[in-house]
C-alpha cells in the first residue's frame, strides 16, 4: 500500500466511526424492552411466598438484640410482672374550671380482653410494642421505612413466647396492626426486657385474584411453630397464636391445632385465634370460617395457598 492508500485509509475510519455510533443510536431508541407487569408479577410472587413461607417461617433467625430499656417480667415467665405506666402529672391552676389531664398517648386496644394471654397486661404489651417501634429505628433497622409511632397501631394479640434450638429463652410475642398510612402489621419478640427482632408485613390478602374470605396470615408460623431443628421434640406446654383477614361475610373462624381448639376473636377484618398444645404435631392449625347463618364459607384444608404440613 503506497503513502496515499494508507492516508485515504486513515480518512475514512472517523467516517466508519460516526456512522457505527448512528446505528448504535437507532437500535437504542427502536429496540425497547417492554414494561414489566408488575401486578402480575407481585400476585405471583405472593402466591407463591404462601406456599413456602411457612416453611420459612419455622426458621426464626436470631437476630442480635439492641439493649432498649428493661422489661419487667417477674417469676421468671412472660407477661408475670406488672408493668408500670408513667401517670401523667397536671399542674395545679386557680381558674374555677379544673385542668383536663392530657389524654395519655399508645397504642389502640384490642377487641376482647381474650387477646391478650398469659397474664400479659394491656400496659405490657404497649411498652413491648413502643420497645419494638424503637428497635426498628435503631441502627439495628437501618433504612427501612419509619415504622411510625405506638399510637398509630392497634395491639392484635399478645401471648408468651417459648424457647426453642434456634432462639432459645422464653419471652412474650406482641403483634400490632396499623391501618393509615398503608395497611401494615408486624410481629415483635421481646426476651429478658430486649427486643428480638421485628418483622413487618404488608397485607397481601388484596393482590390473590382468588383469595377465599378467609386470609391465613402466613407469617402467622411464627407464632404456632418451633423451629423445625426441634421436630418432633417441641418443648410442651406450648402456646400458641394464628392471626389473619377476614371479609365481611364471614362471622365466626374456628381453629383446631393438636389436641386444642379456640374460637377465633373478630377484630375489625383481622380474627386471632391462640390455645395450648400438649402434644407432638405434623400439622399445621386447621381453620374454618361460617357465615351469618352457620354456613361453612373456607376451609384450610381446601386452600390451595396455604401450608397444611409443618416442615
Amino acid at each position: 500500500m503506497n503513502g496515499d492508500e494508507r492516508r485515504q485509509g486513515t480518512q475514512s475510519e472517523p467516517d466508519f466511526e460516526e456512522r457505527l455510533r448512528e446505528l448504535l443510536a437507532e437500535d437504542a431508541y427502536t429496540i425497547r424492552p417492554s414494561p414489566a407487569p408488575y401486578p402480575a408479577i407481585r400476585r405471583r410472587g405472593v402466591a407463591e411466598r404462601r406456599r413456602r413461607v411457612a416453611a420459612a417461617g419455622a426458621v426464626l433467625v436470631t437476630l442480635a438484640a439492641m439493649p432498649v430499656g428493661a422489661y419487667a417480667l417477674s417469676g421468671g415467665g412472660a407477661g408475670r410482672g406488672v408493668a408500670t405506666t408513667p401517670t401523667p402529672s397536671v399542674s395545679a391552676t386557680r381558674s374555677p374550671s379544673p385542668t383536663p389531664s392530657p389524654t395519655p398517648s399508645g397504642p389502640a386496644r384490642p377487641a376482647t380482653k381474650g387477646q391478650l394471654l398469659d397474664g400479659i397486661t394491656f400496659g405490657q404489651a404497649a411498652d413491648g410494642l413502643e420497645k419494638c417501634l424503637a428497635y426498628q429505628r435503631s441502627g439495628a433497622m437501618a433504612g427501612d421505612t419509619d415504622p411510625g409511632a405506638p399510637d398509630d397501631y392497634r395491639i392484635l394479640l399478645a401471648m408468651r413466647s417459648t424457647g426453642d434450638s434456634n432462639t432459645p429463652g422464653d419471652g412474650m410475642y406482641v403483634v400490632a396492626v396499623r391501618e393509615q398510612p398503608e395497611e401494615t402489621h408486624l410481629i415483635c419478640n421481646i426476651k429478658n426486657g430486649e427486643t428480638q427482632g421485628v418483622s413487618g408485613f404488608g397485607n397481601d390478602a388484596d393482590v390473590i385474584p382468588d383469595e377465599g374470605p378467609v386470609y391465613i396470615d402466613p407469617n402467622s408460623g411464627k407464632l404456632y411453630q418451633q423451629s423445625f431443628l426441634d421436630r418432633g421434640n417441641w418443648k410442651l406446654p406450648f402456646r400458641w397464636g394464628v392471626i389473619g383477614t377476614v371479609k365481611s361475610s364471614v362471622a365466626r373462624v374456628t381453629v383446631s391445632y393438636g389436641d386444642s381448639s379456640a374460637e377465633a376473636a373478630l377484630d375489625h377484618g383481622w380474627f386471632v385465634a391462640s390455645g395450648v398444645l400438649n402434644e407432638q404435631v405434623t400439622v399445621a392449625p386447621h381453620i374454618k370460617g361460617y357465615d351469618a347463618d352457620g354456613k361453612l364459607v373456607y376451609d384450610s384444608d381446601e386452600d390451595k395457598y396455604y401450608q397444611r404440613t409443618l416442615p
